[in-house]
């Protein structure tokens, strides 16, 4: 008898914000070592920026007025490396960060506002300075933990490139030992560190390359001891291709969904569109642009991909701190960034927005997407964006049919794409026109409607013709609306 598959259902209402932490905001609260780069130069590669988890605190206004009710951290735990995925300690926040007592504060406050909290869980490596991997460093052969990492030969070369490493690391990166999780022993101890932090109160786990994991039956039982603690804790790994095998109800709840993430920014992006930034080496490939015929095939295959209930906690995304921002691969170009947040809130899914892209945050591929947030530069912000984001959030906030109505796609042509999202008596059509002239779509795939029917323009530029029983959109160049049917 096949599995029910059941995910979470807070995250169908979930909107998330995705926060880099060292480079969101800093506290005064927290004094910091000296050598810490200037916020306001560009990132780089291993340098701090101070950020920390009582800055995350003193801005939950600004995330929760525009309507975000979820946050996704990137690592927070103790590492020495600005992005903390080289972890020192599963059991302690990062010192810069604030350590224990500010995640402990920001979790008290986020709860009180009623806001979800998700921690990314870096299980398929740890660092040099972990204290397993360092007690083989000290004691070569003699070590204790010497089976919780793969050891291949002696001496170790945890440093010196010039030499063989001589021991298993996440793509061959000396800085990352992979960890044996076909020992029992370490199985048990990363199952302990998940167990110990939805006790402290998180809401979930995004996990890291969760693939790179190949000990039979290790997310299964991820997932069981993870569901006895909190049956509503949301898993969501990060899985950039198709995810069937993780998502079959006894593993996963969801992917990160850069299958929505490719097909939307070829579609709004056109001849925006970058390809030196757009083809960086990543396992999605937004270039070239492809046309609205196009887009309904491949966004239509996503959509129904996998079993509903999958697909409406799946956690959609325009792009993130591993990919170039949109705002840059479509050179620049705001309306590219706004039509792809029309389809970001109005698809089934949980959306994801990364810090800044509500303001127009540019940046390249890594390090360059990683800027701080410009807290002193308000006066130089996207008005414009902010007020879509929060307009576009409140609108699935109050139409249920976006949260959970059915999919269909309506109509397509060549500039051009349409979806119906009906949920009872709440019937919506989203539509964009990619195109550089305006352009009228026949709405041929929406169920007849009755003479009589009126419509009602909830967001953006464009008209709609009622004819025969038949609708017609007129869209105005490089636009999007939604529309409700009365």
């Amino acid at each position: 008898m096949p599995l029910k598959i059941q995910t979470p259902e807070w995250v169908k209402d979930a909107v998330f914000y995705q926060i880099f932490p060292d480079r969101f905001a800093k506290s005064l609260r927290l004094i910091k070592p000296t050598n810490i780069e200037p916020w306001e130069t560009p990132p780089t590669t291993f340098g701090y920026k101070g950020g920390d988890l009582y800055g995350v605190l003193e801005h939950l206004d600004h995330i929760q007025d525009l309507g975000f009710n979820a946050i996704y951290f990137t690592p927070i735990f103790q590492s020495a490396c600005n992005h903390r995925y080289h972890t020192h300690d599963y059991y302690q926040v990062d010192p810069l960060l604030g350590g224990n007592p500010a995640f402990f504060a920001l979790r008290d406050e986020m709860k009180r506002r009623g806001m979800k909290l998700l921690l990314d869980g870096v299980f398929n490596h740890a660092s040099r300075g972990i204290y397993y991997f360092n007690d083989i460093l000290e004691n070569g052969p003699n070590s204790a933990y010497l089976d919780w990492f793969t050891v291949e030969d002696f001496p170790l070369s945890a440093y010196d490139d010039s030499k063989p490493a001589n021991y298993v690391a996440w793509v061959g990166l000396r800085a990352l030992p992979k960890w044996n999780t076909d020992n029992p022993q370490v199985r048990e101890y990363i199952m302990k560190v998940a167990e110990y932090w939805l006790h402290q109160g998180i809401d979930g786990w995004r996990l890291d390359v969760p693939f790179c994991i190949t000990s039979p039956g290790f997310w299964n039982e991820f997932r069981e001891r993870v569901k006895k603690i909190n049956p509503e804790a949301y898993i969501v790994g990060e899985v950039w291709w198709d995810s069937t095998n993780y998502l079959q109800g006894d593993q996963f709840d969801a992917v990160m969904n850069y299958l929505f993430t490719e097909p939307v920014l070829q579609f709004v992006g056109q001849d925006h569109l970058d390809r030196r930034h757009a083809i960086s080496g990543k396992s999605y490939d937004p270039y070239p642009p492809i046309d609205g015929e196009h887009f309904a095939v491949k966004i239509e295959k996503q959509v129904f991909r996998y079993d509903w209930e999958i697909t409406q906690a799946q956690l959609n995304l325009l792009d993130s701190h591993d990919t170039p921002r949109l705002i840059t691969i479509c050179s620049g170009d705001k309306a590219s960034l706004k039509l792809a947040t029309l389809f970001l809130m109005t698809f089934p899914g949980a959306p994801s927005v990364y810090y800044g892209d509500e303001i127009g945050l540019p940046g390249a591929d890594d390090p360059d997407c990683r800027r701080t947030m410009p807290w002193t530069e308000r006066e130089n912000w996207d008005q414009e964006l902010l007020s879509i984001h929060k307009q576009l959030i409140g609108l699935r906030h109050q139409y249920k049919a976006l949260r959970r109505g059915t999919y269909r796609g309506a109509g397509a042509n060549k500039t051009c794409y349409a979806f119906s999202r009906i949920l009872g008596k709440e019937r919506l059509i989203v539509a964009a026109n990619v195109g550089a002239q305006s352009e009228t779509l026949s709405l041929n795939r929406l169920e007849s409607l009755p003479e009589g029917t009126t419509f009602q323009v909830l967001y953006g530029q464009g008209q709609a013709s009622f004819e025969g029983g038949r609708v017609s959109l007129t869209l105005p160049p490089r636009e999007g609306m939604i529309l409700r049917i009365d």
